[in-house]
């Protein structure tokens, strides 16, 4: 007879492909096989046979191998893919709620899908790739797929795209122990981090009654979960951990992860707790940073910073990641990224919840924004405030949203805390390998209402009667050890009562400081040195080889036209001294950085080349799209410059510049709005870390953020950058606000930014079409000589004006166009070039020199935006007198929708300034 291929190598439906041999062909070969075993090719006696000759032909019955050849097949096929099925689907039957009040069945897992019947229990079937593989009963094939996939730790990973990253997740998972992972010395240690835990929660509930700490108490396990990984640092070669987490625990994680002081902790509860040495209006102590440095086991040495947060939950999601990549900028790691390990620590109902898990989880793999991945843990406590997971979101798990990065996601018992740090330990590992998220869903409960002083027995009177009712992790897990032998519960309580006598001991320490203290205000912040003036000039020799340098034609790089004539008109203007325009001049401010050793990173939607066409600082090829960006080519020893295109977000990007900017202040870090009003979809951000973190934190940011701002008549939508509502969050000299309106003094604030020696944020409202208007353009000698002016004296009539019009921007030139048409020479216009903090003496000087019968306010907003209600104010106050109002009307709208209406405003608006109605 013709000799057939192995039978193990024959394609089958489980594995994806078609049944190569009929069914007919099979009935021969078995017919063959029990009248002569002999006659036929060794492999097909083995499927035919089973393993180490267990079946004979002469065997028949229900109970035998195989009833038919093609019976046989039929049956081996529906093996296969009962494998995939529970490898695809076992995670939705698995044993995590620790309540047990959800528990699925699933009649997509159920044998008869397959063709499978419970007679066939005992039939020796090929299990493929499970578990390493081999002839095994069903029984057995069955018993291995839910201990694996349906026990208390489950994953989720046939989603994923990469074969070899499921075939690493199937090496580690099936048929392995658990149990067996850990040494005596491990599950010990996992015992007392869940003491220590529980402990701390019960110390405080009782100590501090009805005060807010967001208690952990139900989800434990977190605690030795994180010890895990601090522990597996050293042995992956990470040297830091960037942390985020809302407020859920993280007193708990402060006190037995980042091992802060306890009495520091307890200070914190006194109502006369004041730390010393920090400036501002501070912050709960549920959203405070930290920084610590935990030595391991190993005696190496793990650096841990957990950012400060708001109450908006995930928020703090991007600043991690962006605090991470400047981590890894400083210490060299920007290829591997293996030092630096983002971990954020969420919860069960705001990752499902909040739109910005999305925006941060899609950051994970672009260019400008990777950071090797993140580990993912989420605190799932299956409800949010009050709402149960059946309200709150349409998947089935609370982690529906990060299966679209094709990652894998482990589900773990609470109640398993070997389960848990297992699962932790593997996912950290599969991060390392291959640098992408990994998200563990920690299911658990909330053992007291969304904070101390909430009572959930109001909605949730069946959920919390089995949560009173229901043990402590401690103790089910010491049950485990007591019931092995490797603990007794006399070791267990002597560990409790030791812990517990050091918290004592703390507290008495805090009480004895309480009693001393004395409350007392907080000092307000404030930086005079915000208005020192900053050396900016580049002299006129080096700005001219920093210009063509970067308007040199790329060698072996074919140029659209249209752009080899813009290096040639950028490079003829730079030659003749100007007029330079607004792109020219951001460049040449970039460049001067780059050449003195300051790096630069520009982000935003389309930056690259500039919303309005205007930046062009990335060239392409227009054969082969090669990129050529010429600042990257100033000088040999030049800074790195970096620019990247960013995903349509606004929220996640500006949190994660921010975050970069937090821990990388020696750079100029600048984030870029596609119009101004973009920054709407980032207010969180604005509200409650750009404006306010050095208040509540102290974390001062160097970041500038680009708004494009001005009334062209396009729309309402990309009119406003919002002056307005910048100006409103302007306070204790938190941020510098501006609207440049010349290329020079453009060029002067972004050196002054990079350049003055301390960090705060920089809002800068920047022009549109003023970005080739030959109007807006300065002489080389003004980036030559003198620096960033705060306002801006009228070039025309300098001194002895009978009426001033004080304005910001675009509106300038437009008044100064209308002022030469009417050959009026009794009006001085001045420029606001600095909102916040304004130059009150620098101002005071300005009027001085004018007979100032008449001031006024124009802009181009509506009455109730812009700059007016913040500058008539301080302009009042000044001068003593009433300021008129020139500009559109209040509105609810930011601008019109009509060209022609918005073009008669102009014409009204510059009229009413110089008096004719």
């Amino acid at each position: 007879m013709t000799s057939l291929p192995p039978c193990a190598e024959i394609p089958l439906a489980g594995d994806g492909a078609s049944l190569v041999y009929s069914g007919a062909l099979v009935e021969d070969y078995y017919a063959q096989w029990v009248r002569d075993p002999a006659s036929i090719d060794a492999s097909w006696a083995a499927l035919f046979q089973g393993p180490a000759g267990s079946v004979s032909p002469q065997r028949s019955g229900p109970s035998s191998v195989a009833r038919s050849g093609a019976d046989l097949l039929a049956k081996q096929r529906g093996v296969y893919e009962l494998i995939h099925a529970y490898r695809t689907l076992g995670h939705f039957v698995a044993k995590l709620d620790p309540l047990g009040f959800h528990r699925y069945s699933f009649d997509e897992l159920e044998l008869d899908r397959f063709g499978l019947e419970e007679r066939d229990l005992d039939t020796v079937f090929d299990s493929g790739s499970l578990a390493g593989g081999g002839m095994r009963p069903l029984r057995e094939i069955l018993a291995i797929l839910r201990q694996t996939y349906c026990g208390t730790l489950a994953i989720e990973f046939m989603h994923m795209q990469s074969f070899a990253q499921r075939r690493w997740c199937i090496e580690r998972l099936e048929g392995i122990s658990i149990a067996k992972s850990f040494s005596g010395e491990e599950r010990r240690r996992i015992l007392q981090a869940i003491l220590r835990a529980e402990e701390f929660e019960s110390f405080l509930h009782t100590r501090y009654a009805g005060q807010k700490r967001f208690s952990l108490e139900g989800n434990e396990t977190l605690i030795p979960m994180l010890d895990a990984v601090v522990e597996a640092c050293p042995l992956h070669g990470v040297a830091r951990i960037v942390m985020g987490m809302a407020h859920r625990g993280r007193l708990n994680v402060l006190a037995n992860v980042l091992q802060q002081d306890f009495k520091t902790i307890f200070d914190e509860f006194s109502e006369n707790y004041f730390p010393e040495g920090v400036l501002g209006d501070g912050d709960v102590r549920y959203h405070l940073g930290f920084e610590a440095v935990r030595k391991t086991a190993s005696g190496s040495v793990v650096t841990i910073g957990l950012a400060p947060n708001p109450s908006h939950l995930e928020a703090v999601n991007p600043v991690v990641e962006g605090k991470a990549r400047a981590w890894q900028r400083r210490l060299g790691d920007m290829a591997e990224r293996r030092k630096v390990l983002p971990l954020l620590i969420h919860g069960d109902a705001a990752f499902m919840g909040q739109g910005i898990v999305q925006e941060t989880l899609n950051l994970s793999q672009l260019e400008g924004y990777r950071t090797g991945g993140t580990l993912h843990i989420i605190i799932n406590n299956q409800i949010g405030f009050t709402t149960l997971p059946q309200d709150a979101r349409s998947t089935h798990h609370c982690t529906g949203i990060a299966r679209m990065l094709g990652i894998p996601i482990f589900h773990v018992n609470g109640d398993d805390p070997m389960a848990a740090v297992f699962a932790v330990r593997l996912a950290f590992e599969y991060r390392q390998l291959f640098a992408r998220d990994v998200v563990v869903d920690l299911f658990g409960y909330r053992r007291h209402g969304h904070n101390e002083g909430d009572e959930p027995s109001f909605t949730q009177p069946t959920l919390y009667q089995e949560i009173a009712a229901h043990p402590k992790i401690s103790e089910v897990f010491l049950e485990r050890l007591v019931a092995s032998g490797e603990m007794n519960r006399e070791e267990a309580m002597a560990y409790r009562k030791a812990f517990v006598e050091e918290l004592a001991a703390d507290m008495a320490q805090s009480k004895q400081w309480a009693t001393q203290a004395k409350p007392k205000l907080r000092e307000r912040l404030s930086c005079p040195r915000l208005l020192e003036p900053v050396r900016t000039a580049v002299p006129k020799e080096e700005l001219l080889s920093i210009g063509l340098a970067i308007t040199r034609q790329p060698p072996d790089i074919h140029l659209n036209p249209k752009i080899a004539r813009m290096l040639q008109d950028r490079r003829a203007a730079l030659e003749s001294g100007g007029p330079i325009l607004w792109p020219l001049a951001e460049a040449l401010a970039f460049g001067s950085l780059l050449k003195e050793g300051v790096p630069v990173r520009l982000s935003g939607q389309d930056s690259r080349r500039g919303t309005f066409s205007q930046r062009h600082a990335v060239l392409y090829d227009i054969h082969s799209r090669a990129r050529y960006v010429p600042l990257e080519h100033v000088s040999p020893d030049q800074a790195i410059f970096c620019i990247y295109n960013s995903p349509l977000s606004e929220y996640a990007v500006l949190g994660f510049d921010f975050g970069y900017s937090l821990d990388f202040p020696e750079a100029l870090i600048l984030w870029e709005a596609q119009y101004g009003d973009f920054a709407n979809g980032a207010q969180v951000i604005i509200d409650h870390y750009l404006s306010s973190s050095e208040s509540k934190w102290g974390a001062v940011a160097n970041l500038v953020v680009l708004l494009p701002h001005g009334y062209e008549g396009q729309g309402p939508e990309h009119s406003s950058g919002r002056i307005e509502r910048f100006l409103q969050l302007c306070a204790e000299d938190n941020m510098v606000v501006a609207q440049t309106s010349t290329p020079a003094n453009y060029f002067h604030i972004l050196r002054r930014q990079a350049l003055r020696g301390f960090a705060k944020p920089l809002v800068l409202f920047t022009p549109k079409s003023l970005l080739r208007d030959p109007r807006c353009s300065s002489l080389l000698g003004d980036f030559a000589e003198g620096g960033f002016e705060e306002l801006l004296p009228d070039p025309i009539r300098p001194e002895g004006a009978r009426r001033l019009i004080f304005c910001s921007g675009k509106i300038y030139y437009e008044l100064a166009a209308y002022r030469e048409q009417l050959g009026e020479k009794e009006t001085a216009i001045l420029r606001v070039e600095q909102f916040y903090p304004l130059h009150r003496e620098k101002l005071a000087r300005l009027v001085s020199v004018h007979r100032a019968e008449e001031v006024i306010w124009c802009q181009e907003e509506p009455e109730n935006m812009g700059g007016w209600q913040y500058m008539e104010r301080h302009l009042r106050a000044l001068l003593g007198r009433e300021i008129r109002y020139v500009g559109r009307e209040a509105a609810a709208s930011t601008g019109g929708g009509s060209l022609g209406v918005h073009r008669l405003e102009q014409e009204r608006i510059c009229r009413q300034a110089f008096g004719d109605s």
